[in-house]
């Protein structure tokens, strides 16, 4: 009977889930997020204190490639939650069926109006620009058209795998619509090289490859905060600013959907968007988070440009077709 008892209790542990693994929440984001100058290290060790689990990180290139990597492991994922895709993205997302809605009542909310969703939640907005050197370039340019037709260097993203890169895509697709081909064909001459993802496109910059990069108006805040640095600036266009707001959601499989909703929570509280500025290099979607004297430095974008999800949807794949056509003549 000892020896039967025995077993029986073998079996009936080995059927539980294990404590480690039921109090485990894994993120999806990109490498950006993670790194130890990111927000990733501080929002982990707050959120373990507040929910005694353990989160885990796994970095990818950028927010393009999380979707990919989720929809190609599909319901088999290791991931509770995926954080670092955009509102350009989430028609798309939605239709894979893999996300589920969340728990939080945005709208009662101290947050910017900017978006609200009942899957996804914003926990950072920005605006695309290019990133100059003022020591090196007196004279940025304040339009397109007068980046096209100067000689300077830029490094871009790629559309395929970068949020930035399929920004700037939509940037110049809200500005010149159908002739967006031309203009791209134009700015091909000007494009030093296209990285997968920001990290190593800002990297490329920093170390003097090109006289500009695609990043954030906010990216110069990081150089005065952290290196007393005002020489990088974020050149103004007069044709406005592509806005991009990420967002984070949890799959509809996730495994512990209890902890999955507190992070989603604990993403929009103060605790954690205090933590956003000045690690993100973002705006933090809580409007009464207060901001340092580097973000007063920035320039302000009066007109935010956006093209709405479903339409990127529709129409993604003839655009980003139309700009590797335009990029190879």
């Amino acid at each position: 009977m000892k020896l039967l008892s025995k077993t029986l209790l073998i079996i009936y542990l080995s059927l539980l889930p294990a404590q480690s693994e039921t109090n485990k929440l894994v993120v999806y984001t990109y490498d950006s997020f993670v790194a130890e100058w990111g927000p990733g290290p501080a929002l982990e060790q707050k959120f373990e204190a507040f929910c005694e689990c353990e989160l885990e990180f796994v970095g990818l290139s950028d927010g393009v490639e999380i979707l990919t990597r989720v929809m190609y492991e599909g319901k088999n994922t290791n991931a509770d939650i995926v954080l670092g895709l955009d509102t350009n993205l989430i028609h798309k997302a939605k239709t894979t069926g893999l996300f589920d809605n969340h728990s939080l009542d945005l709208e009662n909310l101290n947050i910017s109006d900017r978006f609200s969703d009942d899957v996804f939640v914003p926990y950072d907005f920005g605006y695309f620009s290019f990133i100059y050197n003022s020591s090196n370039m007196v004279k940025p340019p304040s339009n397109f058209n007068e980046l096209l037709e100067s000689n300077i260097s830029i490094i871009i993203q790629d559309p395929r795998t970068s949020t930035p890169g399929l920004g700037l895509l939509l940037w110049i697709k809200k500005i010149y619509g159908d002739d967006s081909a031309r203009v791209w064909e134009r700015l091909n001459t000007n494009i030093l090289t296209v990285t997968p993802g920001w990290s190593e496109a800002y990297g490329l910059f920093l170390e003097g490859e090109a006289d500009m990069v695609l990043s954030y108006t906010t990216s110069p805040a990081y150089h005065i905060t952290y290196e007393n640095d005002n020489t990088y600036r974020a050149a103004k266009f007069t044709e406005g600013h592509y806005e991009q707001i990420e967002v984070a959601a949890k799959l509809a499989n996730n495994g512990n959907d209890e902890l999955a909703n507190k992070f989603l929570s604990f993403l929009i509280s103060e605790d954690a968007q205090d933590i956003i500025p000045e690690t993100q290099w973002m705006y933090p979607v809580l409007d009464d988070v207060k901001l340092s004297g580097a973000f007063e430095q920035l320039v302000n974008v009066e007109n935010p440009l956006r093209i709405k999800s479903e339409d990127v949807y529709l129409n993604n794949e003839k655009w980003i077709r139309e700009w590797e056509e335009s990029l190879s003549k």
